[in-house]
């Protein structure tokens, strides 16, 4: 009998160990989807914007350049039965160089784009860090997580960060 006591004893105690106080306070969690943010965002809409002003002139003119270097090829292709080895050699070159000056200026064009890119996003993350800083602690967040597995709606504030965002100017 008295080992069925103590065992009681010692369930009881290991479950009041697991099972919070009435008057504990419950953990306050909450979720932000980064990508959504940097998508739906007025201040992310408006900086996309701004690069593509940044670097749309320079991406036309590669894609004029590309345009011309294919026309050139089709037409060497088209009419190197026809002609001279001399002149057929000077167009290969021709186009070889053009070729090379289109690579080099597509790859200088690919890192400005990306550098101005990871400007405006450093930028932003920066703004919705602070946006989430401010609602975590008007609304008393314990913790708020930007990745994971699953989510339930209860918890997810991407919401309210872009409404506040978007009211804030993302300043």
């Amino acid at each position: 009998m008295k080992s069925f006591s103590l065992i009681s004893v010692l369930v009881a105690g290991m479950l009041a160990a697991f099972v919070p106080a009435a008057n504990a306070q419950e953990l306050k969690i909450g979720f932000v989807s980064r990508e959504r943010v940097l998508r739906d965002a007025v201040p992310a809409k408006a900086a996309q914007a701004k690069l593509e002003a940044e670097f749309g002139k320079r991406e036309k003119e590669l894609l004029d350049m590309q345009a011309r270097i294919k026309a050139a090829a089709d037409k060497l292709e088209k009419e190197a039965p026809t002609l001279a080895e001399s002149e057929r050699s000077r167009r290969q070159r021709d186009l070889v160089e053009q070729d090379r000056e289109f690579q080099r200026k597509r790859r200088e064009f690919q890192e400005d784009a990306n550098q101005r890119k990871n400007e405006e996003l450093a930028g932003l993350v920066e703004r919705a860090q602070k946006v989430i800083k401010q609602i975590a602690d008007q609304e008393k967040y314990d913790l708020i997580i930007e990745e994971a597995v699953h989510v339930s709606s209860r918890v997810d504030i991407t919401d309210k960060v872009i409404k506040a965002l978007n009211a804030s100017g993302g300043k």
